[in-house]
């Protein structure tokens, strides 16, 4: 049985094959995960069609087209037992390029000398000091006493050369070159695309999430136990965000050519932040979704982005972004556009911090709102209008959250 690259969507052609997760050889069982690939999309695993041994094609690191096979299931065959391993030959010390070239010319075995550099690489020095040692030894069986001139004069003696300083790694060794994945290069791309055709504006705000908060509290075991969810900040900016999208469309725009396209719909994309980039998969009419099928949602996408099975369809169609910078400590950021989205909202973390409440001094806990948006479609009234929406409904949840 062949596995072969699977067809991810219409504008993926070709995919990087990322990860062996069996070796060559080794029996595998149907629907076991034998492969991770990546494209400038997403990253997913590929199961076995069939019980059998693995025998893999195309090693890790390759890029391939779509519907290449990179490896074969032999059905039915068992694994043959392995040979007995020949003794492995004494494992020669690394050496920097000086300290090779000075143990070629002095005929000293690298082996025989104990490194101190780096990894147990052999210097320069310790070759020297290994010489010396040997030296010693001859020294030893000499006369205790120094030679004397027939004049009864000690002989003067040579003077050691100093100890050569230790040579510096080489330039080579302190520089990794990695090859960017396939989604690292898209998100590049697509980063780079965002800064050098929109005309990107970035207006901050910020929010009293006390009674957010509070409503979290006195809720939070009864929805746990209702939902099988926890009840998250998440939510509550995913319902406050479409109520100041329906106040102000522009927002929820974008730009095609010389058209405005306007979305009677809310595709909300959730940036989260995965071991290989950033990916955003989009809750499809957020208008529609209770709090806890939003959280669930976003708790699904989690779930799959851990286990590589993101689908494609996920990522696709978002009208708005909803960023959250604060789960990673962020006090203040300026999100970056996705496009072809003409905004994005930055979450960042909840601090306590004195403000003015009715002419008093407060501690209250408090969260920066950042809203990056493209000039072009929407005008500086309407981006601030939006984020003192967003502000004015997070801070007074009741009115919207009552089916909490």
């Amino acid at each position: 049985m062949e596995i072969k690259v699977p067809s991810v969507g219409e504008s993926v052609f070709e995919a990087l094959v990322g990860k062996w997760l069996r070796r060559n050889g080794e029996a595998v069982r149907k629907d076991e995960p034998v492969c991770e690939i990546e494209t400038d999309k997403i990253t997913m695993e590929i199961d076995a069609g069939a019980d059998g041994v693995l025998t893999i094609m195309v090693p890790e690191g390759t890029t391939v087209k779509i519907g290449s096979v990179i490896g074969i299931i032999a059905e039915g065959a068992t694994v043959a037992p392995a040979p007995a391993k020949p003794e492995a030959p004494k494992e020669v010390p690394p050496l920097s390029p000086a300290a090779r070239k000075l143990a070629q010319e002095k005929g000293i075995s690298p082996e025989t000398v104990q490194g101190t550099g780096r990894g147990g690489r052999v210097t320069v020095d310790d070759l020297l000091k290994g010489e010396g040692k040997g030296a010693e030894k001859v020294e030893e069986k000499a006369p205790a006493q120094p030679p004397l001139f027939a004049s009864g004069a000690p002989a003067v003696l040579p003077v050691p050369a100093p100890p050569q300083p230790k040579e510096p790694a080489a330039e080579a060794e302190r520089v990794t070159r990695t090859p960017m994945t396939p989604i690292r290069r898209r998100i590049a791309e697509r980063l780079l695309a965002a800064r050098q055709q929109t005309a990107m504006l970035t207006t901050f705000n910020e929010a009293d999430l006390g009674r957010v908060m509070e409503l979290r509290k006195k809720y939070r075991e009864h929805f746990q136990k209702k939902h099988g969810v926890s009840l998250g900040f998440m939510s509550f900016f995913v319902k406050a965000c479409v109520e100041a999208l329906k106040e102000y469309p522009a927002v929820n725009g974008s730009i095609e050519g010389d058209d405005i396209v306007s979305h009677h719909y809310y595709h909300v994309g959730i940036a989260i932040g995965a071991e290989k980039g950033l990916v955003v998969p989009v809750l499809r009419d957020a208008d529609r979704l209770s709090f806890a099928e939003i959280e669930a949602t976003i708790a699904g996408f989690a779930d799959k982005i851990k286990a590589n099975r993101l689908e494609l369809s996920d990522l696709q169609g978002g009208t708005f972004t909803i960023s959250n910078g604060g789960v990673y400590g962020s006090l203040l950021s300026t999100p970056i556009l996705n496009p072809p989205q003409s905004g994005v909202l930055g979450m960042h973390a909840v601090q306590e911090r004195p403000v003015v409440r009715d002419g008093q001094i407060v501690i209250r806990p408090m969260m920066y709102l950042a809203l990056s948006y493209d000039h072009r479609i929407i005008d500086g009234r309407e981006a601030v209008g939006f984020l003192k929406k967003v502000k004015e409904y997070v801070e007074e949840p009741e009115e919207l959250f009552l089916e909490g």
